[in-house]
């Protein structure tokens, strides 16, 4: 077992720890799961609680899309912040400092029925949220050699798919057997609980000599901030994430509404079908990272594997999402929702892996925190536009589809332009030169 260890400070401390077991390992890999289910698992209650929660504090689906909205408005800062410490601050304590302040975020929705208060949880929630997927992706890629991440990261990032399928049922049974303030509590313990793991078992992976940080060995230990943000790969993964979270956004704050207000469900089937939309995407996340490791093994490019492959899937999934609603409800227009988004999802595990392949180690923190805080623009924007296409819409049923047909379009074209500009091989040989001179 092997890795890349991107923070030079903590070398001799990895040294003195001795070589890395397959043990250590995936029990990181399972803590940092973990640590994703339970981020998403916390932003997926306002969603599932949307209707209780939109009667309680009497608020109309423009404020209940400015509330999801907000979640996001400090998500770019805290995903540049904490993109920044990664390599510097031991994960141990940047983690679980993180996790920490999440699971505080949620205490004062268990007793408030106030809109203000929600506002201002919501907006801290995201803070601490924003770097939660640059320290796990970065962690994870210091435990595993570059051929074999793409499958731990699709596992690490199944956790954002199986938040909701854990969230789903749960946070139903307890709004429809107490009400919502028991979700935001039930959260919060296990927050606390996560911070108590992972600051006994969490740390960095330790380096060991011999193996290539990227696995295309041409890239060098440095390269200028500017021709890194600026490379193709690094746009192209960059766009395919925006469109990404548009969707992941949208539907983790709108998905259980438009299922409820939109196709008639009730809240229990809701429930349920968010659960099994959530559910086949973490399947389907750790099968593409399967096939992509084996497509690496059979000699095909870098770019056909974890460039092509999940530009693919965003393109064929955004072509689902766009007309789920249209057809009436029944198998249809499940089958349409379900396999959409999972193939959206399935996608973004593989193309994490991309980052490792363009970006030095001591590099990689920084870079992934900027990429989060591009993409979460779109998790901004796509909640207000959907609220905006339901309220101004004559029925709440057309909104739901003008709104998921213009995501769907969005996705489309980001398959398209990532399929464009992701070209690791060639971007990594550009640096190469632009170092040797």
């Amino acid at each position: 077992m092997t890795v890349d260890q991107s923070s030079p400070a903590a070398k001799p401390e990895a040294a003195a720890r001795g070589p890395v077991t397959r043990r250590q390992a995936w029990t990181i890999v399972v803590l940092l799961f973990t640590f994703l289910l339970l981020n998403y698992a916390d932003k997926a209650i306002v969603g599932l609680a949307g209707v209780e929660m939109m009667r309680d504090l009497r608020i109309d689906a423009s404020q209940f899309g400015l509330m999801q909205s907000a979640f996001f408005w400090l998500f770019a800062v805290g995903a540049i912040l904490g993109g920044y410490f990664v390599g510097k601050v031991p994960a141990r304590w940047l983690l679980g400092g993180v996790a920490l302040l999440w699971t505080l975020s949620l205490v004062p929705m268990i007793w408030s029925t106030s809109f203000t208060v929600l506002i201002i949880t919501r907006i801290l929630l995201g803070f601490a949220e924003g770097p939660s997927a640059a320290m796990a992706f970065s962690v994870t890629h210091t435990w595993f050699a570059p051929e074999k991440r793409a499958l731990p990261t699709s596992i690490v990032g199944a956790g954002v798919a199986v938040g909701p399928v854990v969230a789903a049922p749960v946070i139903t049974a307890l709004i429809t057997s107490f009400d919502w303030h028991a979700a935001f509590a039930v959260a919060a313990v296990a927050g606390a609980l996560f911070v108590v793991a992972w600051l006994l078992l969490g740390r960095e992976g330790p380096e060991v000599a011999g193996h290539q940080q990227s696995s295309i060995a041409l890239l060098p230990e440095h390269v200028p901030f500017r021709r890194l943000l600026f490379s193709g790969t690094v746009i192209g993964v960059t766009v395919l994430f925006f469109a990404t979270f548009c969707t992941a956004a949208t539907k983790i704050s709108w998905l259980p509404l438009a299922l409820r207000q939109g196709a008639g469900y009730d809240a229990k089937t809701a429930g349920w079908l968010v659960s099994l939309t959530y559910l086949l995407s973490a399947v389907l996340m750790i099968a593409f990272g399967a096939v992509s490791r084996a497509m690496t093994k059979r000699g095909m490019s870098v770019r056909a594997a974890r460039g092509l492959l999940p530009c693919a899937l965003v393109t064929v999934g955004g072509l689902s999402t766009s007309v789920w609603m249209v057809p009436e409800r029944g198998p249809l227009q499940i089958a349409l929702l379900v396999v959409g988004a999972a193939l959206v999802v399935g996608a973004q595990g593989v193309a994490w892996t991309l980052i490792s392949d363009v970006v030095p180690a001591t590099q990689r923190g920084t870079v992934i925190g900027i990429i989060v805080a591009c993409y979460s623009m779109g998790g901004v924007l796509a909640p207000l536009m959907l609220g905006g296409f339901v309220t101004g819409s004559a029925t709440p049923l057309a909104g739901y589809q003008s709104g998921f047909a213009l995501l769907g379009g969005i996705l489309i074209v980001a398959g398209v332009i990532g399929a464009l500009l992701i070209k690791p091989e060639r971007d990594v040989a550009a640096m190469s030169a632009a170092a040797g001179r």
